[in-house]
């Protein structure tokens, strides 16, 4: 009973390995990669990550940027929304991009009760 515990446990991961790299390499030569024997290589001795990594690699092939909505930074704004106030104008108070970051004021700039410079230099 042991030995076939054993057996079972070795060799269930061992078929899916062999399962996920056969997967991989019909796929990487369907997709037309470069190299389709190094993506069996990797998913084989690295099963998950390998499994992660080449799902990643195979999505940057169909990337189009002239398809891209996001290309140039630009925001796609649902049309029920458009009309809605723009995001340049917080708390009722339009900003002028001075100071956007609440960035504190220079140490020179700081001034002391009686008007003098707070830096003696």
């Amino acid at each position: 009973m042991d030995t076939l515990l054993l057996v079972l446990l070795v060799a269930i991961p061992v078929f899916v390995q062999v399962l996920l790299a056969a997967f991989v390499h019909y796929d990487a030569t369907d997709v037309g990669m470069k190299n389709p024997n190094r993506w069996t290589a990797i998913v084989f001795f690295v099963p998950i990550y390998g499994v992660i990594v080449y799902i990643l690699a195979r999505s940057e092939l169909s990337y189009d940027p002239e398809t891209d909505p996001y290309k140039g930074g630009k925001v796609n704004v649902h049309p029920s929304r458009a009309d809605e106030v723009p995001w340049d104008v917080r708390d009722g108070e339009e900003t002028d991009g001075e100071n956007e970051w609440n960035d504190p004021v220079d140490i020179d700039d700081l001034e002391v009760e009686n008007g003098e410079s707070e830096r003696n230099e």
